[in-house]
């Protein structure tokens, strides 16, 4: 019964929606699709590359650890040595006095980092060699299992070399302190050399400080003795000036500075003095001349308070009231009033005389006064202009003064500092103090087992990661199913389990994983075209033994099993194998068919199973490629397809042969096989080209004999596609049945 018009049994709605697709769009759509859903995470990829080459990664890290204890059982105890240093970031200063390095000339950092170079310096190295005489020790050499050279230069070089290799700076973290170990095995040498390494390291110190001092007194001295006959010619030719213009100064005051502040001179001193005794004569003309103004001579204040004027005044009174007594009782004729009388006015006339002489002496000295005024009044003019002309000439001078001033204060300053440097120098101060000396150690510090099985182990680790990327890249095969779509292009139709046994008996059982997977995979198939399952329906690989001939012969069960005529051909004329799985015998065939043959039910055998007829490749022809590459191969798989409702191809492999190309441009669609771990991807990816070349339609590809005992391959073997009892909720042995499985597929 032909079933073309309803090839499959899940066809109705379906089929009736995908009836305008192309196949190959319908093919690009399924790749589409299933990309997101192959790729695994990528931690989970490198996990799958891990247990892929478990056993390699675990014996390089074995071997790496072997090897490391053996090294470590046969290397020679080390004894390490310990000194502590305090290095402050300033001075212990044992007097108020500073030497040339200050504490905020730079960061604390760039200091100590300076610090601990210094600590390493070959300088150093070199100081602690000669100190301990160790180019004259054989000890010192056996004690790091070196020889010691003949030639004393070279030995020197040689301690050097062997002191900066074994000594080790560790800064104590957020403290000043810094521990200097020296490794040996000999540990009272470790001690020893420890010691001097601080010792010497306290000495280049100080003598780098005390040779900065002395550079610094050097070159003190060569200033001062500038700055000294910079302040000679300075005040030299301030004094030369001031003598030469008559500037004479009488006194000097500076600050604290030394800065002079103010200055007196001769001319300024004359011209406060006689200012003064101005002021003093204009009050003493001013006096005399409210004396001469002030009246009568007679009545002035000089006049009453002249003793002469006075007394006669006061004579002249008594004898006012003698001649008033006697005018009184007698005539102003009477000879003794006349006597009286005369007496009177001679008084009256010396008084007189007397006031007039004060008068006279009150505008003699009136005039005085004017004429002192006026003398001094011309001496202050004459001193004002001097004066004046000094203090034009004084601006050139303020200017040498200034110049003198400012060699003054150098001079004194880098003379100061000249005697600071040298008590500085003198006392030898010093930031480094011993904190620990170094003891002789009791244990060896080296070499240590845990850290070298542990430093085996990293190394171990690091070669196997090299291993692993050295092998993945020279195993170009396929690892897991996802890489079919990214690495090939192709679609991915299914995965199938590898079988324990014998093929052909997993694929009897229907509830078997083998049968799941093909139930999975032909249900792929009948969304490959718009018809469903293609009619003629062809299977290659890139080389053999990658299980196409298996996978053939499960497809034509599966699509059997659906009620469907299935015809599975052997068109392998070069190697042949289906009728093996039969257990026929390979007389006549597909050759006989390609040479001219038109029985085809002659040729085609029934097997078991409803529905599955096999025709085997027949006689081995003796040119294969010459047989197929003519119209008769068409004509004949049409012939086929018009007999049962698919045809299945069993072809050779792609590789080194053109069979397989010239086949698929007769079938309808082709499935290519890939086996894990076999055909490299360029090799692959160089046959699928040939194929698509000759307008092969290859519709997605199939992995097959997926180890999941490996379980590098993502979820199990059945990644995407969930294969297993446990994916169907199977408890035991038919609880499921088989169509169940084809339309869960």
């Amino acid at each position: 019964m032909n079933t073309r018009d309803n090839p499959d049994n899940m066809q109705a709605d379906p089929r009736d929606a995908r009836a305008a697709l192309s196949p190959q769009k319908t093919r690009l759509q399924l790749a589409q699709g299933d990309d997101d859903r192959l790729l695994p995470p990528e931690i989970l990829q490198y996990w799958q590359v891990v247990l892929r080459w478990r056993w390699v990664i675990a014996g390089i890290i074995a071997a790496s650890l072997a090897i490391g204890l053996i090294v470590t059982l046969l290397m020679s105890p080390q004894y390490t040595a310990r000194s502590q240093i305090e290095i402050s970031r300033e001075q212990k200063n044992v007097t108020n006095v500073e030497g040339i390095d200050r504490a905020s000339e730079s960061r604390d950092l760039e200091f100590y980092d300076t610090q601990y170079a210094l600590l390493k310096a070959e300088s150093l190295a070199e100081r602690v060699g000669v100190s301990l005489k160790l180019h004259e020790q054989e000890a010192f050499f056996d004690s790091h299992g070196v020889d010691g050279s003949d030639r004393p230069e070279a030995r020197r070089r040689q301690v050097m070399k062997l002191l900066l290799e074994n000594v080790t700076i560790e800064p104590v973290k957020k403290s000043k302190l810094v521990n200097v170990k020296y490794t040996s095995r000999s540990p009272e040498l470790a001690s020893r050399i420890a010691d001097a390494w601080v010792r010497e390291f306290i000495g280049a110190s100080m003598d780098r400080q005390y040779a900065s001092n002395a550079d610094a007194r050097r070159f003190l001295e060569q200033r001062l003795s500038d700055l000294r006959a910079r302040l000679e010619k300075s005040e030299r030719e301030m004094v030369t000036y001031a003598s030469e213009r008559g500037i004479v100064e009488l006194s000097t005051t500076r600050d604290a500075e030394g800065k002079t502040q103010t200055q007196q001179t001769l001319t300024s001193a004359d011209l406060e003095g006689f200012n003064a005794a101005l002021i003093a004569a204009r009050t003493d003309r001013i006096a005399a001349q409210s004396k001469t103004t002030s009246g009568a001579s007679d009545t002035s204040a000089e006049a009453l308070a002249n003793s002469t004027i006075s007394s006669l005044r006061q004579r002249r009174g008594e004898l006012n009231a003698d001649y008033a007594r006697l005018l009184v009782q007698f005539e102003p004729e009477y000879p003794e009033a006349l006597a009286i009388k005369e007496q009177i006015d001679a008084l009256d006339a010396s008084i007189a005389r007397e006031a007039s002489r004060v008068g006279a002496s009150q505008r003699q000295g009136y005039a005085e006064a004017r004429a002192r005024e006026r003398a001094l009044e011309g001496q202050v003019g004459g001193l004002k202009s001097q004066l004046d002309r000094q203090q034009r000439d004084s601006i050139q001078h303020q200017v040498l003064v200034r110049d003198a001033d400012t060699n003054r204060q150098l001079y004194d300053a880098l003379l100061q500092r000249y005697k600071e440097i040298g008590i500085a120098g003198a006392i030898g101060t010093s930031n480094i103090s011993v904190v620990d000396k170094a003891k002789i150690p009791r244990t060896p510090s080296a070499p240590s087992i845990p850290l070298n099985l542990a430093v085996a182990l990293l190394v171990g680790l690091g070669g196997s990661l090299l291993a692993l990327f050295a092998l993945e890249q020279m195993n170009q095969g396929i690892h897991a199913p996802e890489d079919v779509p990214n690495l090939l292009g192709l679609p991915l139709l299914g995965n199938v389990p590898l079988a324990h046994g014998d093929p052909a008996e997993a694929l009897r059982d229907p509830k078997s994983h083998l049968s799941e997977a093909y139930f999975s995979i032909r249900s792929a198939l009948a969304f490959a075209t718009t018809h469903g399952v293609p009619h003629s329906l062809g299977l290659t690989s890139t080389k053999p033994s990658e299980g196409k001939s298996t996978s053939a012969l499960a497809l034509a069960q599966i699509i059997a099993r659906t009620g469907k005529t299935v015809l599975l051909v052997d068109a392998d004329l070069r190697s042949p194998s289906v009728h093996q799985m039969f257990g026929l015998k390979n007389v006549r065939g597909f050759s006989n068919m390609l040479t001219g043959a038109d029985d085809v039910g002659a040729l085609a055998l029934e097997t078991d199973l409803a529905g599955l007829s096999v025709m085997t490749s027949g006689p081995k022809p003796p040119n294969p490629s010459e047989l197929l590459s003519g119209d008769r191969l068409s004509q004949v798989l049409r012939m086929l397809e018009g007999r049962y409702d698919h045809v299945i191809v069993d072809c050779p492999p792609v590789l080194g042969l053109s069979d397989a190309p010239l086949l698929s441009q007769a079938v309808e669609g082709l499935v290519y096989v890939v086996e894990p771990e076999g055909a490299p991807v360029r090799g692959i990816r160089a046959s699928i080209h040939r194929v698509a070349m000759l307008g092969g339609n290859i519709l997605g590809a199939i992995v097959t004999k997926i180890d999941p005992s490996k379980n590098s391959y993502g979820y199990g073997y059945g990644y995407g596609y969930g294969y297993g009892y446990g994916a169907y909720g199977y408890g035991s042995e038919g609880e499921a049945d088989a169509p169940a499985v084809g339309r869960r597929a």
